[in-house]
């Protein structure tokens, strides 16, 4: 895997900040929002000073129920290309269902949302990620997501289901270190067995970011500094392996450069902090195996001694680091042929538990058969559907789900669609004022997103002017002329954009 070193999330906002930062080696840009056609130009000078650009995917649903969409797939390969990516990233999450699949009407949560870690799950996103690695011209790696609810009946812990995930399909990971910290906080998941449980050799790079607790939840923001906590977990991945590239992500309430250039020296001293612990601990290794082979008998099996050191020294350390050191040498041992190993999942056998031989079957035999991929396809999506449903819709939460955290979901859900919706049509909460948000709230309350944030912005003034809202005669007037504008096959004038500023002007010389 290429070497990335230290980057940082780019967006518009601080496009000017990230060109002028010492130190930054390459950049991540939102797939979704760069155009392969007709790049940023401060994308394109980065690209032409030799700054590495890695698109990173957020609509895919790669661990949704349904295949990958072609036209995603499509758009995503573009960008890569436009950009001379060496891999592309994506989640390991879904975010929409239902529709033909379920027989049900189709939902977007407009919001990255956690799959079970369940067999069936497992089945559809290694399937689904075959099929996008297929579609695209570059690697993929996929990222852990943060989490606010737990689903019920899970098979596996993270640790387990990237693992498996990663020895059935060849995914390389991009590790949240941020995401860790927050499901240990909301879902008592403990960062250290996660990390002890992971395929370290698969990961492709690492996510750094900072967020907020808030009533004993922690929100993954990406508008806060990065807490203690998180360089910790960042520091325990380092002193187990040394990651080809850290990067940090801010998406929001941007600060001064200069506090973005602190967050990344953090950064770069956590690196450090574990790179030394790291080397402490082969320097250690190397002592216990070097005093082993003194007093090993001549002729006594030195190369099988080696072949288990080696998998000391790959081993991770704490939680599951013994059964993940067997797995390297399982490898090795196989590429070797030394027999009675089996040549693909052994590590998962090795975990010795049901999870584990499904998946040396599964890697040893190839991918579960076509009809067991779509029979679990189709638990999965009635499943997603209807969580997804009780999160936008406001049906009934389904069983085993806990209904608090199913509700702080839901308002965390319309809160980030009102602030999307905010961002992509800003002439509405300019003509509504500071009726905006309580407005959207009470729309979304009753009408779910099927098609996007574009198109929720429209279908939001189409519902206000047809209950007659805004009360304020010259704002609804205001709205009418915005929807009119956006709604049809083309703009009504030959000049949009100038009604639109006499409209946005006349609503703010109202405040």
């Amino acid at each position: 895997m290429e070497r990335l070193g230290t980057g940082i999330g780019w967006r518009p906002e601080i496009a000017d900040a990230v060109e002028r930062m010492p130190g930054i080696d390459w950049v991540e840009a939102v797939a979704e929002n760069v155009c392969s056609g007709h790049l940023p130009d401060s994308l394109r000078r980065l690209r032409e000073r030799g700054v590495c650009v890695v698109p990173h995917g957020v609509s895919l649903g790669l661990g949704g129920a349904d295949r990958p969409d072609a036209g995603r797939l499509t758009a995503l390969a573009e960008r890569a290309e436009a950009l001379g990516a060496p891999l592309v990233t994506e989640h390991i999450a879904f975010v929409r269902a239902g529709g033909p699949l379920t027989a049900s009407p189709r939902l977007e949560a407009g919001h990255l949302l956690p799959v079970p870690r369940t067999r069936d799950a497992l089945d559809v996103l290694c399937e689904n990620v075959r099929i996008a690695q297929d579609a695209l011209p570059v690697p993929l790696a996929v990222e852990n997501i943060a989490a606010l609810i737990c689903w019920p009946g899970e098979e596996m812990t993270e640790g387990q289901f990237l693992y498996d995930l990663a020895d059935r399909t060849g995914v390389r990971l991009l590790i949240d270190v941020a995401n860790l910290h927050t499901n240990h906080v909301n879902r008592g998941e403990d960062p250290a067995k996660a990390l002890a449980e992971l395929p370290l050799e698969a990961i492709a790079y690492v996510h750094v970011a900072g967020g907020v607790e808030r009533d004993g939840v922690w929100h993954d923001s990406h508008a806060h500094p990065v807490p203690r906590p998180v360089l910790d977990i960042l520091t325990d991945l380092a002193s187990r392996v040394s990651p080809p590239g850290v990067l940090l992500e801010r998406d929001d309430n941007f600060p001064e450069p200069a506090e973005l250039e602190s967050e990344l020296g953090a950064i770069r001293r956590a690196l450090e902090a574990g790179a030394v612990e790291r080397v402490k601990t082969e320097l250690r290794s190397a002592a216990i195996a070097t005093a082993a082979r003194r007093t090993e008998p001549e002729g006594g099996g030195s190369e099988l001694f080696g072949e288990v050191d080696a998998g000391r020294r790959e081993r991770t350390r704490g939680g599951d680091g013994e059964l993940l050191g067997a797995a390297a040498l399982a490898r090795r041992q196989a590429a070797r042929g030394v027999p009675g190993e089996a040549p693909a999942g052994a590590g998962a056998a090795r975990r010795g538990d049901e999870t584990g031989a499904a998946g040396a079957t599964r890697g040893a035999f190839g991918p579960p058969p076509q009809e067991g991929v779509d029979e679990a396809r189709q638990r999965l999506g009635l499943a997603q559907a209807a969580l997804l449903s009780a999160l936008v819709a406001g049906t009934p939460v389904p069983e085993g789900f806990d209904r608090t955290r199913v509700g702080v979901q839901a308002r965390a859900l319309a809160a980030k669609r009102a602030d999307v919706v905010a961002k992509v049509a800003p002439e509405l909460p300019v003509i509504l004022g500071e009726g905006y948000r309580p407005a959207f709230l009470g729309y979304a309350q009753s009408h779910p997103m099927t098609d996007g944030y574009r198109r929720d912005a429209l279908t939001f003034a189409e519902h206000l002017l047809s209950t007659g809202r805004p009360a304020d005669t010259r704002a609804r007037r205001d709205l009418r002329e915005w929807w009119l504008e956006r709604s049809g096959p083309a703009p009504r004038s030959g000049r949009p954009v100038h009604r639109l500023a006499r409209a946005t002007r006349r609503a703010l010389s109202r405040r």
